[in-house]
């Protein structure tokens, strides 16, 4: 069914495709670059204005935040991807039904989630690999992430939402307002009120709060076809939603356990520096991450909508300029972190010598993994945006948990602390080997009718 608002999305099927991928990439990336410098500064405030073991402590919690955002991808991705679909079918009513079931399915499921964490904190923390020294603050971040969890979720489905209604740039507003006052909350709530931990959870949630509002703004747009209808559940919609937004899940959810199997191992190999050194090059790989997740945040909404509307040379030539884009990004990532990564981890103020090196050591052996990264995130991507989920999943699941976690029990026990820099390194190459001998044989996943 028609409607008028369909007329706000005929840009997507006219104009030249390479602008359009530029319209979406430029906000995007802009907003994960402010993201990620956010995380890098949080970081380096833990780090000065608490200490080392409270840095390694919120590393260890960050499984936790993993999950949350984890479940704001499954279901912000799933439903984006449908209303997408059916915004290319210019069918308006499914696509507002689809937007109003997912917010809703988002809620229950972090709301029971998060109860059941809480009432365990304790043991979870352990779960992540705490120990003593690190635990009292691990739990103190988790306290506050887990209480609040849903606003961040909420911003962050939104968010999602709204880029797939033709709006990046209200979308990278919202993500450069909770950046930009994550990082003065941060100021005030360590230095200025002593809160320690908690106050830089605290400035977590209150700064995805106040982006959640921000992006509330979107509904005031007379064009805007996204908007609230009243809800009534469709099990074949849920269903869909949570099939085509699993690979989504499966990214973070492997990012969450991958990060426990690595403090882990650097517990094992290298005790509490160790795991310190992983929580500052997590950091600084969290942030360049991003920018690859924006590469393929700008495909996803070209890639559904021409998927909907069947213009599939369009589609094609969106997704050829998204992988030599990530192929771009990676290169210079791997110069940066080659020839500037000391002046980076200098930014934490990290006193000890030993760990200053085997720090230093991480980066421009962790940082090789980019060369690879970005291409296998971009082909996940796309195939989640057709609704091939099964080759989406088999991706994300082969460059983390099948690779990455026999890979952390044998390249350590071969080659030391460095093995286990490399690990990701020989996870995404083979991956990306994988990727390439499966398009060769299928033509790139296009056997293009619609399930």
């Amino acid at each position: 069914m028609a409607g008028a608002g369909a007329f706000a999305h005929e840009d997507l099927r006219t104009k030249s495709i390479n602008k359009l991928f530029v319209s979406y990439l430029i906000p995007t990336v802009l907003g994960m670059v402010l993201m990620s410098i956010n995380i890098i500064i949080d970081g380096v405030m833990v780090s000065r204005g608490v200490g080392a073991n409270a840095l390694a402590g919120v590393n260890i919690a960050l499984p936790a935040f993993s999950i949350i955002f984890s479940i704001s991808l499954w279901i912000g991705m799933g439903g984006a991807t449908l209303y997408s679909i059916a915004m290319g079918e210019n069918n308006i009513e499914r696509a507002r039904s689809i937007f109003s079931q997912s917010i809703t399915l988002a809620i229950v499921i972090v709301g029971i989630l998060m109860a059941l964490c809480l009432w365990q904190i304790e043991d979870l923390a352990r779960l992540f690999g705490a120990n003593d020294v690190i635990l009292p603050y691990t739990v103190e971040y988790l306290e506050v992430l887990l209480t609040f969890g849903v606003i961040y979720v909420l911003e962050n489905v939104l968010s999602i939402f709204i880029r797939n209604d033709g709006n990046p740039r209200l979308a990278t507003m919202g993500l450069v307002t909770t950046a930009v006052l994550n990082i003065g909350l941060n100021y005030i709530f360590i230095f200025v009120n002593g809160w320690g931990v908690k106050g830089s959870a605290l400035a977590t949630i209150l700064s995805a709060a106040i982006g959640f509002g921000v992006l509330l703004t979107h509904f005031l747009r007379k064009k805007s076809v996204l908007k609230w209808t009243k809800l009534h559940f469709e099990w074949n919609v849920v269903k869909d939603i949570l099939m085509i937004g699993f690979p989504s899940f499966v990214t973070e959810m492997s990012v969450a356990i991958i990060t426990i199997g690595f403090n882990i191992a650097f517990i094992a190999f290298a005790g509490e520096t160790g795991v310190a050194a992983f929580a500052v090059v997590n950091s600084i790989h969290s942030m360049t991450l991003l920018l690859f997740f924006g590469v393929g945040a700008a495909l996803q909404p070209l890639v559904s909508f021409h998927y909907g509307a069947q213009l599939y040379d369009r589609l094609k030539a969106a997704l050829r300029i998204a992988v030599k884009t990530a192929l771009l990004f990676g290169v210079i990532a791997i110069i940066v972190g080659f020839f500037f990564g000391e002046y980076i981890v200098m930014l934490f103020d990290i006193q000890s010598e030993q760990l200053l090196a085997l720090t230093i050591t991480g980066i421009s052996l962790f940082f090789l993994q980019y060369l690879f990264l970005g291409f296998n995130i971009v082909y996940a991507e796309y195939y989640q945006s057709i609704r091939q989920t099964g080759k989406a999943t088999v991706i994300i699941l082969s460059r983390g948990l099948i690779l990455v976690i026999p890979l952390l029990w044998i390249m350590p026990n071969l080659l030391g602390v460095n093995g286990i820099w490399l690990v990701p390194v020989a996870a995404e190459a083979l991956t990306m080997v994988w990727v390439v001998i499966m398009n060769r044989r299928v033509g790139v996943g296009l056997s293009m009718q619609k399930s």
